[in-house]
């Protein structure tokens, strides 16, 4: 037998059995005794050997090493049978041992060696430091390491001998090696429709509803629905989802409603209806319907959401699946339904209105009429907007993203009502979807908006075309008093680059979102079973592969998560589940709820009513400031979180049905709040809570920035060399500047003339101080740089 057969094979042998095996095993390790290069004939051949196993494996990408965290493996202590090598050989002088290492660090054999079983450098080095501390470390070793060793002081054996001992100590600190094979099978996401094995047990037929905004495409998918004997709607917000259910039930069809944090049944007896109207996450895949209906499917690209999209696609077993969305998914949904065999009939609809986008821009808030809908991309914004609006003695109602949907509606609802004295919108692109809004003209108050990209890094750049024609379509809607949409901008520089955006053709969309199911997940864990959940989700992702049409969505959220409970025991289950849960991790006080939840519940204790009212501090005073009013908007999203888990753990989130009513009175206070938003606004300001002027100058430049790069993309260079070489002029530029500012509501005539006076002031004293030229010369080009803060 060679000697490295002999070696793996003691390697492998049980602790128990190798004890057995002493004598025989030292008289053949001793008997196997070869010069120096035999030594390196032995390292080549299991190199080569190792890298024939490679080639056969598959060409798989190689994994991103940098994932892999090290174990710790301990320093065995003194052994109780003694130390079994030192009898059978002699005590290991540390310091030969220590060269011997060293120079077995050093080999370019052995280094090759480790990168044919995966250890890069990277790995090799930690591999080895951990390898050499724990030989130098421990008080004893196995049998087996301790004899070669002493052959190799003794030139017995080759120092290249030692490597099965350090693949093996490798393979225990990055136990990915051992399984990467079983890994890539586990994470191999290709060939997705196969996961639904009762969708394509039937022959589906898909309907593909596709046209803009207003076009009457989800109206005619939802006459079908209800006109089903059994029907499914898949919507991508509660919003829609309490719409479609509303409506169904107003026409006499019974409809459930199921959401991430509600479950409502019509049925008298608690029965479940024929029809559900249900958020796209929640959908079954396992239940038959005669009709299902599936909204925005262009949400299919989605960074962090698509996966619901391309589940419900392939796996909802319907007769008839109905799709309605951007025709610029037409292709991608083609394709996907080729894979499963199925064909696509695609109708096309047009606008029901007309819109058209103005040549000029409102450039004052002045000038806004009834029905006037101002969209802006961040809150600050939307506070400095509703503020200047007030001062002109108007009534404007508020619409954003992070508002309940009970005060969503309430503000729809007074935009709508033609009694009421509200007749200004100031909304972010929530409006996009899900409200249905009496809007004349959509004013876009800015066309830059932070997103997050594949790669879950945050970008600032233009809108979309998809979402400005998303926007710029909720005005002059088939069912609101006005029959005729208008959109423009704000402020005249961004007119034309609205129009450059809303003329671009949509991009077709390229791939669908995939995301890891919890049994996957544990599959993983039961190879990796000491690494962390969020370091298993990087590993997944790496490892993971997928078919041209689809890509791995992004799971920052998940892993978030995932380290914020780490410390936390919970079964791999529960925390998988707790992970998935929708946070805004931009709320603190909603992370530490999540934290505090996990942490009742791997203590055992149920989270009644009574704790949460402590814990919220229950009962809660109406907002007196901006930060109140997101205070209470935050304790309503961790009463969502407490409502989302008690249907995932009934008997530790017992109450939900009291949470449910203490979350109405919340509501009611927050739209008591947003009613009020005006003084709230203008109290932060008094006690400097909110400085809307300072955030609405950094707001204004940093889109002033991105504009221009974008505008220099896009525009001539004819054009920009002709506004680059027009002189400036201060004194037009201050005066456009303060006409603006007053025009905005940011700044009085009184406060204007005061200002002058100030400035004529310092500019006496400065000129009395002046007292050679050159400084002269400097000071005026300062001030010409520095118009505002003068």
């Amino acid at each position: 037998m060679s000697f490295p057969r002999c070696a793996l094979l003691w390697a492998r042998l049980p602790a128990g059995r190798r004890v057995g095996h002493r004598a025989a095993a030292c008289s053949a390790l001793r008997a196997r005794v070869e010069p120096l290069p035999g030594a390196l004939g032995r390292v080549s051949a299991v190199a080569s050997a190792s890298s024939s196993s490679s080639s056969a494996s598959g060409g798989s990408k190689a994994p991103n090493t940098s994932l892999f965290v090290p174990l710790t493996v301990k320093p065995q202590g003194p052994s109780a049978d003694g130390d079994v090598g030192a009898e059978l050989t002699r005590p290991l002088d540390k310091n030969e041992v220590k060269k011997i290492l060293d120079k077995f660090y050093k080999r370019k054999e052995i280094q090759k060696l480790g990168a044919d079983y995966g250890l890069d450098a990277r790995l090799f080095h930690q591999a080895f430091i951990s390898f050499r501390n724990y030989i130098m470390q421990s008080h004893s070793l196995d049998v087996d390491i301790h004899i070669i060793l002493n052959d190799i002081c003794f030139s017995a054996a080759h120092v290249d001998d030692l490597f099965p001992f350090f693949l093996r100590h490798a393979k225990q600190i990055f136990p990915v090696l051992e399984c990467k094979d079983d890994l890539r099978k586990i994470s191999d996401l290709r060939i997705p429709p196969n996961w639904y094995p009762e969708a394509r047990a039937i022959q589906r037929k898909i309907i593909f509803h596709s046209g803009p905004t207003n076009s009457g495409k989800t109206y005619h998918a939802i006459q079908k629905y209800l006109s089903a004997k059994s029907g499914v709607y898949c919507g991508p917000l509660k919003l829609l989802a309490h719409e479609i259910f509303e409506k169904s039930n107003a026409a006499g069809v019974p409809c459930d409603l199921v959401t991430g944090e509600e479950r409502v049944t019509v049925g008298p007896d608690g029965k479940q209806a024929a029809h559900v109207a249900c958020t796209v996450e929640m959908c079954s895949v396992t239940t038959p319907y005669e009709v299902a209906v599936i909204d925005e499917i262009q949400m299919i690209k989605d960074p962090a959401r698509g996966w619901a999209w391309t589940r419900a696609l392939l796996g909802l077993c319907a007769e008839e699946v109905h799709l309605c969305g951007e025709s610029a998914a037409i292709d991608l949904v083609t394709e996907l339904m080729y894979t499963t065999g199925e064909e696509v009939e695609v109708r096309n609809y047009k606008r029901l209105t007309p819109i058209s986008v103005l040549d000029h821009a409102l450039e004052s808030l002045d000038n806004l009429r009834p029905g006037d809908c101002i969209v802006c991309f961040n809150k600050n914004d939307i506070y400095s907007v509703s503020r200047q609006i007030e001062i002109r003695g108007l009534e404007s109602a508020v619409i954003y993203g992070s508002l309940p949907p009970g005060t969503k509606l309430a503000q729809a609802k007074k935009f709508n009502d033609p009694d009421d004295p509200c007749k200004i919108l100031v909304a972010t692109d929530a409006i996009g979807m899900g409200l249905n809004l009496s809007i004349r003209r959509i004013i876009f108050y800015s066309l830059i908006k932070p997103t997050i990209n594949e790669k879950g890094e945050k970008e600032i750049e233009p809108i979309t075309t998809s979402q400005a024609l998303q926007i710029a379509g909720r005005a002059g809607r088939f069912s609101s008093k006005y029959k005729e949409g208008e959109v423009t901008t704000m402020n005249r520089e961004d007119l034309s680059l609205l129009k450059e955006i809303l003329k671009r053709p949509v991009n077709p969309i390229k791939a669908a979102g995939l995301h890891p199911t919890a049994e996957q997940i544990e599959m993983f864990a039961y190879h990796l079973p000491d690494t962390t959940l969020s370091n298993l989700i990087d590993i997944f992702v790496d490892f993971s592969q997928v078919d041209g049409q689809y890509f791995v969505c992004n799971m920052d959220d998940f892993k978030f998560s995932a380290e914020l409970i780490q410390h936390i025991p919970l079964s791999l289950r529960v925390r998988y589940v707790f992970c998935t849960a929708p946070i805004n991790k931009k709320q603190p006080f909603v992370c530490s709820s999540l934290l505090q939840f996990a942490r009742q519940y791997s203590r055992n204790e149920p989270l009644t009513f009574s704790w949460l009212r402590r814990y919220i501090k229950w009962p809660l005073l109406p907002p007196k400031n901006i930060k109140d009013l997101m205070d209470l908007e935050a304790v309503h999203d961790v009463l969502d979180l407490y409502l989302w888990l008690s249907y995932r753990f009934i008997d530790m989130f017992p109450d939900a049905n009291f949470i449910r009513d203490l979350q109405k009175e919340l509501d009611g206070i927050i739209q008591e709040g947003v009613h009020n938003i005006t003084k709230l606004i203008k109290i932060s300001e008094t006690h400097k809570l909110l400085n809307l002027e300072s955030l609405s100058a950094e707001n204004q430049s940093r889109l002033s920035g991105a504009l221009k790069s974008q505008a220099r993309r896009m525009r001539s260079t004819k054009t920009l060399g002709s506004k680059a070489t027009e002189p400036p002029t201060s004194n037009v530029e201050e005066k456009s500047l303060a006409s603006r500012l007053v025009q905005q509501g940011l700044l009085t005539a009184d406060m204007l003339k005061q200002l002058e006076k100030e400035w004529l002031t310092q500019q006496t004293e400065h000129g009395k101080e002046k007292t050679e030229p050159g400084t002269h010369s400097k000071g005026t080009r300062r001030k010409k740089k520095e118009p505002p803060s003068d």
